[in-house]
């Protein structure tokens, strides 16, 4: 069987907002898991349109495609492109998953929630010659699965190819997150087997690895033993995680000693109201101010997560996230503008209160404004978002935040990383158009390598 697997390219492609950097960075790894389940006598191919130019004129057996809300159009002109001319198209992924109705008008297939027990049944009843219409997990576990078809990924067009998942899901259930709808009909957070995990890691070469787990501390116990096993790999590794998750014990410890440098936060909102109205509970009575102490300590760079939007902001929101961010020297931050993704709680309440302004789903980049706001007009929230940004990596500002550390070390890391993530965006374009992003490795783990652990200036 010939099969085509296809990540197309998000919405912002054609956008101002593009930064191919950012798209770049890690190979479709769930598209690379999925392929482990055909056999060795398949002919399969995964093709990125966020790192190469899509052939569309070829006619497979078999064409797998995962779409989001923001390349779901495109997915589905890719789609009706394919079945047009007779060839068998099953999709899957988040959207797919939230609005099932709609994507079943363009494929023959859909998979819904995660796919390592329904993909492999539906490509045995497509070989049999009964496909059914859908397919939703009737169990949920990523124990004893086979291994990623790294393969087929084309890591020299990645930044960080050497990314991995240990986990699914979240054990957090926030009424904005668009993964709670996932996993809805089944388990919502499991993990792998902490011996199959440690022997994935051994297995890849180098020494940076990017956990793209949402929680990577989500289980502690699970998250220990790992941590236990990597001491010693001199690995350095990135990932995600909550606040509450980073002051609980002495686990952030381990995975500092592990080799863990940079941490996805969730802060999102300084506003209890804000947190209690999105559910985002494991946050409240949280200090913030402690958990990012104990992260610079420990030598770990944070990206700080912020939305703006939520229905007790004010127009002083943007200035206050800005200053807060630079005060106590949070390397990267993520803002964005609140976003009802289809299928989450946020949607179902907004929907139900006349809120929902557009259903353009290409418009759902957390850019753009697509729903009634409070508090704040629909222009004010555009021009406050792109004010934090703007400001957030002004020079003046990546200078301040970087000498808020009283480590050099930490500084020349910190000032090095912020600068280079947002202002040499015509280097990045060059290595990406040549094919070269790959030899800047190196680079990232020499700096990952060399935060050193210490405390940050008090203020």
């Amino acid at each position: 069987m010939r099969v085509k697997m296809i990540l197309p390219a998000l919405q912002e492609a054609e956008s101002p907002y593009w930064r191919p950097i950012k798209y770049s960075l890690f190979p479709p790894l769930g598209l690379a898991t999925l392929a482990a389940y055909f056999s060795e006598n398949d002919d399969v191919e995964i093709q990125d349109q966020h790192i190469e130019k899509l052939k569309l004129d070829d006619t497979p057996d078999l064409v797998c495609i995962q779409v989001y809300v923001t390349n779901a159009y495109r997915a589905y002109k890719i789609a009706d492109e394919y079945r047009r001319r007779g060839v068998y198209v099953v999709m899957g992924g988040l959207h797919v998953t939230s609005l099932p109705d709609e994507a079943a008008l363009h494929a023959d297939t859909l998979i819904l929630g995660p796919g390592e027990e329904a993909f492999p049944r539906f490509i045995k009843d497509l070989r049999e010659g009964h496909p059914q219409k859908r397919y939703v997990a009737s169990w949920r576990s990523i124990e004893n699965i086979p291994p990623v078809r790294r393969d087929l990924i084309k890591g020299e067009k990645y930044f960080v190819p050497n990314s991995l998942v240990v986990s699914r899901g979240c054990p957090h259930h926030c009424d904005f997150c668009y993964k709670d709808a996932f996993y809805s009909e089944g388990k919502s957070f499991y993990t792998r087997k902490v011996d199959d995990a440690l022997a994935e890691i051994d297995s890849l070469p180098g020494r940076h690895l990017y956990f793209l787990d949402d929680h990577l501390l989500g289980n502690p116990h699970f998250a220990s033993e790992l941590f236990e096993g990597m001491r010693g790999m001199g690995r350095v590794f990135q990932s995600a995680s909550t606040v509450a998750a980073v002051q609980n014990g002495n686990l952030i410890e381990k995975a500092a000693e592990a080799g863990l440098r940079s941490l996805f936060l969730g802060f999102e909102t300084f506003s209890p109201d804000n947190l209690r109205s999105s559910n985002k509970l494991q946050n409240l009575s949280k200090d913030y101010v402690a958990a990012v102490e104990r992260l610079h300590s420990l030598g770990i760079m944070i990206n700080g997560s912020f939305v703006f939007g939520l229905d007790h902001d004010d127009k002083d929101v943007f200035r206050r996230t800005v200053d807060w961010g630079i005060e106590h020297s949070i390397t990267t931050a993520t803002f964005h503008i609140l976003t009802p993704y289809p299928g989450t709680r946020l949607f179902q309440q907004m929907e139900r209160d006349g809120r929902i302004t557009s259903y353009d789903w290409s418009k759902y980049d957390t850019r753009t404004v697509v729903y009634k706001t409070l508090g704040l007009t629909a222009e004010e929230l555009k021009q406050g978002y792109e004010w934090a940004y703007r400001n957030f990596y002004s020079w003046s500002n990546i200078f301040k935040a970087s000498f808020g550390h009283d480590n050099i070390k930490q500084q020349l890391a910190h000032l090095f990383y912020m600068g280079g993530w947002k202002k040499f965006e015509p280097f990045w374009n060059f290595m990406i158009q040549y094919g070269n992003l790959n030899r800047m490795l190196p680079v990232l783990e020499n700096l990952l390598a060399n935060t050193n652990g210490h405390k940050t200036k008090s203020t």
